[in-house]
C-alpha cells in the first residue's frame, strides 16, 4: 500500500469570541511505510502519531481525547497536541515592552500569561491544505490573528506545515509575518507515550542540555543565568529512567546538533528530536487529571518570559521579517 492522505469531518466548534461554529477536519497522513499522523485542523492539532514497535506493531504514541467536545474543554484539556501560540512559554505579569511602549496580555494563568492567553492559538479551527510531493506528506495550517488579539500587537499570519516521510520523520515548520513588531514563539504542546500507553515512568530520557532555568514558585524564570545540571538529577546528557520524579522545567540546549531522545525498553521505540530553538520544555504531565503522567512534552521554542529578559534570545518579530521554527522528530524501533 503506498503513501496516502485522507480527509475526515470530526464534528463543528462550539464557536467563541472571533470565530463562530466551525467545521473541523482530520487529516491523516499515512506513508504506508510504518508512519502514519493525525492531525485536526481544531488547534492545528497533532491527535496522532503511528508508529510501529520492534515486533512490527503499530501504536499511536502521543496522549489523545476521544472527541472534539474533549479537545474543546479547557479543565479536561491542558493543551493535548495543539500548536501553542502567539507565545508559548509565560510572560511575567501578563506584560512587555517594544519601543518604549507597554503591552499587555490576557492574564491567563493567575498573575501571568501563558501559551498565547485564553483565546489562543490552540482554540481556533485553522486552514488547511495537504499536498504530497518527493515522497513526502504535507499538511500547511494558517491562522490570521488580528492587532490587539489576547493583547499582543500586530496582526499575525501565523502557518505550520507537518511533513512526514518515509524515512519515519515528522517534522513541525513554524513560519509566521506580522504588520507590527510583536513577539511571537509557536511548539507543539503533544504528550509523548512511546508505550502507546500506561505511565511514561520507565522511558528513558537524554537531552543535550547542561543548564535549566531556574523558575520561583509561580514558574516564573528568577534573574541570573541558567543553572548548572552538572551532577544534579536534572542532568540528562547521558539517558537515564524517568521514573516517578517530577519534570516540569526549560532546558537551555548545548548545541544544534540534537535536543533531546526518548526511549520505550518495553517497545524499543526511540523518538530523537532535532531543532533550530534555543530550549525544550519537559514536563511530565503531573497535574494532567485523571490521566496523570500519561505522557511526556518536550516543547521545542523559545525561553519562558524572554520578552522580558535582555539575556536571553530574542523572540521579537519585526514587519517585513520572517519568523521561522524548525523541528524534526524521528522515530525507530530495535
Amino acid at each position: 500500500m503506498g503513501a496516502t492522505i485522507q480527509r475526515e469531518r470530526v464534528g463543528t466548534t462550539a464557536g467563541h469570541r472571533g470565530q463562530g461554529p466551525t467545521d473541523v477536519d482530520a487529516y491523516t497522513l499515512d506513508t504506508g511505510e510504518g508512519l502514519a499522523v493525525v492531525v485536526w485542523t481544531y488547534g492545528a492539532q497533532l491527535v496522532e502519531v503511528l508508529v510501529p514497535d520492534r515486533e512490527g506493531r503499530t501504536g499511536n504514541v502521543v496522549v489523545r481525547l476521544p472527541d472534539l467536545d474533549g479537545y474543546q474543554d479547557r479543565a479536561a484539556n491542558p493543551y493535548v497536541g495543539s500548536t501553542v501560540g502567539r507565545y508559548c512559554r509565560c510572560v511575567a505579569g501578563g506584560r512587555f515592552r517594544l519601543d518604549g511602549v507597554a503591552h499587555h496580555l490576557d492574564r491567563n494563568d493567575g498573575d501571568h500569561h501563558i501559551h498565547g492567553g485564553a483565546l489562543g492559538f490552540d482554540r481556533y479551527v485553522w486552514r488547511a491544505e495537504a499536498e504530497r510531493a518527493d515522497g513526502v506528506l504535507s499538511l500547511r495550517l494558517c491562522l490570521d490573528s488580528p492587532d490587539g488579539d489576547q493583547g499582543y500587537p500586530g496582526a499575525l499570519s501565523a502557518e505550520v506545515r507537518y511533513q512526514v516521510s518515509g524515512e519515519g520523520t515528522l517534522t513541525f515548520d513554524y513560519r509566521a509575518t506580522t504588520t507590527a513588531s510583536t513577539i511571537v514563539g509557536l511548539t507543539n504542546h503533544a504528550y509523548w507515550n512511546l508505550a502507546g500507553g500506561g505511565r511514561i515512568d520507565g522511558h528513558l530520557l537524554a537531552l543535550n542540555a547542561g543548564r535549566a532555568v531556574v523558575f520561583d514558585d509561580e514558574l516564573i524564570p528568577l534573574p541570573g543565568p541558567p543553572a548548572d545540571l552538572t551532577g544534579s538529577p536534572l542532568d540528562h546528557r547521558e539517558p537515564k529512567p524517568i521514573g516517578g520524579r517530577r519534570l516540569d522545567n526549560c532546558f537551555v540546549l548545548d548545541g544544534p546538533d540534537w535536543a533531546a531522545r526518548l526511549h520505550d525498553p518495553a517497545s524499543g521505540r526511540t523518538m530523537r528530536v532535532v531543532t533550530d530553538q534555543p530550549a525544550v520544555g519537559v514536563y511530565s504531565a503531573d497535574g494532567f487529571a485523571g490521566r496523570r503522567r500519561s505522557g511526556i512534552c518536550l516543547e521545542a521554542g523559545p525561553l519562558p518570559d524572554a520578552p522580558n529578559r535582555a539575556d536571553y534570545p530574542p523572540v521579537r518579530l519585526d514587519p517585513g521579517e520572517t519568523y521561522r521554527h524548525r523541528t524534526v522528530h524521528h522515530f525507530s524501533a530495535h
